[in-house]
């Protein structure tokens, strides 16, 4: 820690992962100090916790006071938090000077199980209820939330004391059977013939040695009757609203077994969803408003992924032009919104998604959020955005409205040529239509890979003669070819796109010249749409022709004139 970065922590503000204690009135007392630093342990996420003492909530840094007993010591102040933890934490602790004065600045890194104070004080880092993050106090529910994010706990495995077989419902079962029989065909033929019990016990929902000893939540969740449900797992909730605007069309809300939820909502998804026909060639192609595929799986993350633990409906928003999927309970620990396409899976409740994938309503490599993007734009549509999720709930946004019908002809078109684009191969030639033009750094960022990933992507797409490339090394970009272009019905874009021929490019600058008297390699590159290189090789070359001269002293102020004759 050096003054640039603290400085640049203070300049953020206080978030989720940063804490500002101030001593301007009062001295922060040791107990007070540990505590901040057990909240800071117990916060959602993977990234590193920063208590920074001497710096007053309002960002003013105001200087960290002598102690007694430790004054401003780093090894000393982390061994007192060392001592007066459990488990005791290992934390780093800088003495940083800004503005003349210290600052102590404690380094928090993330823990994989719950953290107290050494008098069994438990505190967690949230947000409070005037939506800035704050210490509160950690209860049971609180502390399971924490294990389940950390993959330490599953908590549809946990048993419900209250519950028993008889709150189990024999019609779900046989829902869950026919789920198995209709989307998965054979492959889980053998839960076909199980009896009820037998069929919970393979699916691991009950704790059973020749009776049943308990019920597990996920047993509730998937089978159980409305009335146990409501009784036993008061926080499941799941609502389907269609909104226009303002007004409210419809707005019911559920406390049935998921699988019973989803049947239902399917079922209004299809009353709802119009379809476009599209003709390529011969064959027919239908583009859905929304692609159903991508519904259930994006509505099936939510009932599984959803924190049981908090109050709150899984929410399905029909909107005029978008639909809107949320769920209580943020991302999993270690999944960012930049990494949602390539992190491995981390089910909140992992009983509960094998029974989806058994059922046969996800998909079993557990690559859902792949197949909600890959049918987004498919069905030539802007892909969908997490952005809204925080610490609290995930909110996935899917856009409708309008479909680009010639982006579709095109995938359809390449499949016929026996060319099936993944997902990396659509999100880079959906920029391409958006944007126009794509680096190969933000490419890396859109696909969340590498950037030598992004470029084998750009040479697949070059081989399939959908793809351009201009320029070189750093100043390499890429954008859609003549093919690609007329495919998607804009043969002019092209020309925009990959610019001038070098014979144009040349009368450019001598026209510009004749004009203007001079020209610089800056206004070179910005008329004929160059990199700074490319603009030097052009000017270079006329120069060397005899048709240009350079005037000017330095080599920032070089311009060229019109060579004399």
């Amino acid at each position: 820690m050096n003054p640039e970065a603290l400085r640049k922590l203070i300049d953020t503000g206080e978030t989720q992962a940063v804490e500002f204690k101030g001593e301007e009135r009062t001295p922060l007392n040791d107990r007070t100090l540990v505590e901040a630093v057990v909240c800071l342990a117990n916060r959602s996420g993977s990234d590193t916790g920063w208590l920074l003492v001497g710096v007053e909530d309002d960002g003013r840094i105001t200087g960290a006071r002598q102690r007694h007993d430790h004054g401003t010591d780093p090894d000393r102040l982390a061994a007192l938090i060392a001592a007066r933890t459990r488990p005791s934490l290992s934390v780093r602790v800088y003495t940083v000077t800004l503005n003349g004065v210290p600052v102590l600045a404690i380094e928090v890194p993330p823990q994989r199980v719950p953290v107290a104070t050494s008098e069994g004080v438990f505190l967690r880092r949230a947000l409070g209820g005037d939506g800035r993050p704050a210490c509160l106090p950690m209860d049971a529910a609180a502390m399971q939330s924490l294990q389940a994010d950390r993959g330490l706990l599953d908590p549809s495995a946990q048993v419900v004391a209250a519950a028993g077989w008889h709150d189990l419902d024999p019609l779900e079962f046989e829902r869950f059977r026919r789920s198995v029989r209709e989307r998965r065909g054979r492959s889980d033929e053998s839960l076909l013939d199980l009896p009820d019990l037998e069929l919970a016990k393979a699916l691991g929902v009950v704790d059973a040695n020749g009776q049943v000893r308990g019920v597990r939540l996920a047993a509730l969740l998937l089978f159980g009757k409305e009335d146990a449900l409501r009784r036993l797992v008061p926080t499941h909730e799941v609502a389907f609203q269609a909104l226009r605007g303002l007004e409210v069309e419809t707005n019911d809300f559920f406390r049935w077994p998921l699988l019973r939820v989803m049947e239902e909502i399917e079922v209004r998804i299809r009353a709802r969803n119009r379809e476009r026909e599209l003709m390529v060639g011969l064959l027919r192609v239908g583009v859905p408003d929304y692609a159903e595929r991508a519904l259930r799986e994006a509505l099936a993350n939510a009932l599984i992924h959803r924190d049981y633990q908090r109050l709150g409906a899984v929410h399905f928003q029909w909107h005029a032009d978008h639909i809107e999927i949320s769920n209580p309970g943020g991302l999993p620990e270690g999944v960012r919104l930049d990494n949602l396409l390539v992190t491995a899976p981390r089910p909140r409740n992992p009983l509960l998604a094998d029974a989806f994938k058994r059922a046969g309503i996800v998909e079993r490599t557990a690559r859902g959020i792949d197949t909600i993007f890959y049918e987004q734009l498919r069905n030539g549509r802007p892909a969908p955005s997490y952005a809204r999720s925080d610490a609290t709930t995930v909110v996935v946004v899917i856009p409708g409205g309008e479909a680009n019908l010639d982006f579709v002809r095109l995938l359809v078109t390449e499949a016929q040529s026996g060319r099936v684009l993944g997902l990396d191969e659509l999100l880079i030639l959906n920029a391409l239509w958006q944007e126009r033009t794509l680096a190969t750094d933000a490419a890396a960022r859109l696909i969340q890979k590498p950037e030598a990933d992004a470029r084998a992507t750009f040479r697949h797409l070059v081989e399939a003669g959908l793809v351009e490339e201009r320029g070189q090394k750093k100043g390499r970009t890429w954008h859609l070819s003549a093919a690609a272009y007329r495919a998607l019905g804009d043969r002019a874009a092209y020309v925009r796109q990959h610019g001038f021929e070098p014979l144009q490019q040349e009368q450019m600058v001598l026209q510009y010249v004749r004009k203007h008297g001079s020209i610089s390699r800056g206004e070179a590159a910005d008329l004929c749409r160059l990199g700074p290189m490319q603009a030097y090789r052009l000017l270079k070359r006329l120069e060397t022709e005899g048709k240009i001269a350079r005037t000017g002293g330095s080599t920032k102020g070089v311009r060229y004139a019109m060579a004399s004759k």
